[in-house]
Parts: structure tokens; C-alpha cells; sequence
């Protein structure tokens, strides 16, 4: 209390203009404190060291976040990682049976863009998107038709922009539980089912590391537009270097495979993408992580800071108010 008394009272004579011949010292503290352009009263000082406390607060709980984030990530990688590379024995038998065109020219293209329903896992959203879009671009015409079978929200939030007439069929929450065959499968029989088309392009994200990730896309043909390109001589696949046993025509042997190899794809391509998914997610908190900390640092530099300048101001009121009491 006593303090208190005295620095309201020394900041009385300072501001007041009836006080007599102060001491040169009291002068010189009275010219520094009125003068000095960073001094401000000692209120607004409180509340900008409050703001800052604050905003350190709010910076730790974002870091704690995505840190946990990282650490979940982390987590679910492994085993995603270890189903991606088994389920890629799937179709790459055929890719070889089959062939894998994607310069083939044809009047109806769907395009199965594969995307993420969640955030906050870098660009392989965007990267799928910007393939998705460019590929449209190239396989419409006044003669073509080339629509879209969009699996994840985020992918259906990017291209309902621009596409939305062009949308054959949306599928979110895809990834709500663990992905496996049963599921692609019944979901591959659906496009199949509701869509037509000659050529089926495939686009997902291709896990390769947790930084590196690449778009890919599959081209799947019709059974039709197959045994047209293997009847015009073009060699689809190794296909043709088989016989046929059995009661089965080629035709139906194409149809068999054709709606295995879509589902087939589908499943990897899901599994790919969330482990890419998983990938950039983690890079990206760790990231957002590091960013915190450095943004913590310069937050805690300028508390300090803060701090100090108001201590030396209340110090500088007391010393000057003490000097025009003896004075």
C-alpha cells in the first residue's frame, strides 16, 4: 500500500505544473519518461502482457494437438502400410493379362477420383483434384463424354465447384472403418452397375515414403472397347498368347475379368491413397509442431520484453517521485 502511495504520488508532482525547482535529477527522469515514444501508461501495459500470456496459452494447446495428431497418424501408418503392399499383388497380374492404356481413345470416360474425407494431410487432395481436371479436360469433346465417380468429401467439395453437372456418383465416409476387399467389392459392383462407360481411368495417390507420394492412374476398358482393340490388331495385353477351354466366349471371360480388375484397383488404390493420406498427415503436424515451437520462442521473447519494460517504467516512476519529495 505504502508503495502504491508513493508512485501515485510521484506521478502527481511529475504531471503537475505548480511543482517548485525540482532537482536536476527529477528533471532529467521527468524529460525521459514524457518524451520517450515507447512509454505507455502503465494500464495499456498490463493488458498487452496479458495478450501475450494468452496467446502463449492458445500456442501450447495447438502444439499439444498436433503433436497427438502426429503421434495417431503414426499409428494407424504401419498396419495400412503393410496392406498397401500386399494388396498391389492384386492387380498387377492385370496389368499384364489385360494391358494398361491410357492413350486409348473413346467416346465415354468416367473418371474414379479417389480422395480423403479429413483435412490437415498436406496436398494429395489437391494434387488428385488438379489430375482429375486436367484429365477431364483431355477426354471431353463435342463427340465424348467424360464424367465423375468421386470417392471422399474432399475431392466432392473441390470439384462440385466447377464440375457439378459433369458428377456421375459421390461415396464419402469411405475410410470410417478399416478398408478391406467386401467393401470395395460391393462398392465396384455399384459404379459398375449405375454408370456407363468405355473406359474406366482410376486416379489415387501412390504411397511411396511418408514425404513422397505420387499420382497415379489406372485405365480399365470395357469388355466391348477390349475385344475391339484385340479384333484391330492393337495388343491389349497377353491375353490373346492364351487359349480359351471351356464352354465361355471371350466375351465373357473379358466381362469376368474387367469387373474383377476394377475392384481389384479399387481396393489398392483406396489402400494407397490413405496410406498417403496417413503419410502427409504426419508431415504435416510435424510441421505445424516445429512451427509452434518457433512461434512459442518469439511469443515468449516478446513477454519478456513486455515485462521488463514495464518494470523499469514503474521503477523510473518510484526513483522520480521520491526525488521531488526530497526535493
Amino acid at each position: 500500500m505504502a508503495m502504491a502511495a508513493l508512485r501515485r504520488e510521484g506521478r502527481r508532482l511529475l504531471l503537475s505544473p505548480t511543482v517548485p525547482n525540482p532537482s536536476p535529477a527529477a528533471a532529467a527522469a521527468r524529460s525521459s519518461v514524457i518524451s520517450s515514444p515507447e512509454t505507455t501508461p502503465l494500464g495499456v501495459r498490463s493488458i498487452s502482457t496479458q495478450v501475450v500470456r494468452n496467446r502463449m496459452k492458445s500456442v501450447k494447446n495447438i502444439q499439444k494437438i498436433t503433436k497427438a495428431m502426429k503421434m495417431v497418424a503414426a499409428s494407424k501408418l504401419r498396419a495400412v502400410q503393410t496392406r498397401t503392399e500386399n494388396s498391389r499383388g492384386l492387380w498387377e497380374p492385370f496389368t499384364a493379362l489385360l494391358g494398361d492404356a491410357p492413350t486409348v481413345d473413346v467416346k465415354k470416360n468416367v473418371i474414379v477420383a479417389i480422395t480423403s474425407d479429413k483435412g490437415l494431410c498436406g496436398g494429395i487432395n489437391s494434387t488428385s483434384v488438379k489430375v482429375s481436371r486436367a484429365l477431364h479436360k483431355l477426354t471431353s469433346g463435342p463427340e465424348k463424354e467424360s464424367k465423375y465417380v468421386i470417392l471422399g468429401e474432399k475431392g466432392k467439395v473441390q470439384l462440385v465447384r466447377d464440375s457439378r453437372k459433369s458428377i456421375e456418383m459421390t461415396v464419402t465416409e469411405l475410410q470410417k472403418n478399416p478398408i478391406n476387399y467386401t467393401q470395395i467389392a460391393v462398392l465396384a459392383d455399384d459404379i459398375l452397375k449405375n454408370v456407363e462407360y468405355d473406359a474406366l481411368r482410376v486416379i489415387f495417390n501412390k504411397f511411396h515414403s511418408v514425404i513422397s507420394f505420387k499420382p497415379t492412374m489406372v485405365t480399365i476398358l470395357s469388355p466391348e472397347v477390349a475385344e475391339k482393340e484385340s479384333e484391330a490388331g492393337g495388343k491389349i495385353g497377353d491375353l490373346d498368347s492364351y487359349e480359351i477351354e471351356g464352354g465361355e466366349t471371350k466375351s465373357e471371360i473379358l466381362q469376368n475379368l474387367a469387373e474383377f480388375q476394377f475392384s481389384c484397383v479399387l481396393y489398392n488404390g483406396a489402400l494407397e491413397n490413405a496410406c498417403s493420406e496417413l503419410g502427409a498427415r504426419m508431415s504435416a503436424m510435424d510441421s505445424s509442431s516445429r512451427n509452434a515451437g518457433d512461434m512459442l520462442d518469439r511469443l515468449t521473447l516478446t513477454y519478456n520484453r513486455t515485462r521488463q519494460a514495464s518494470i523499469t517504467t514503474e521503477l523510473i516512476e518510484i526513483i522520480s517521485g521520491a526525488s521531488a519529495l526530497e526535493g
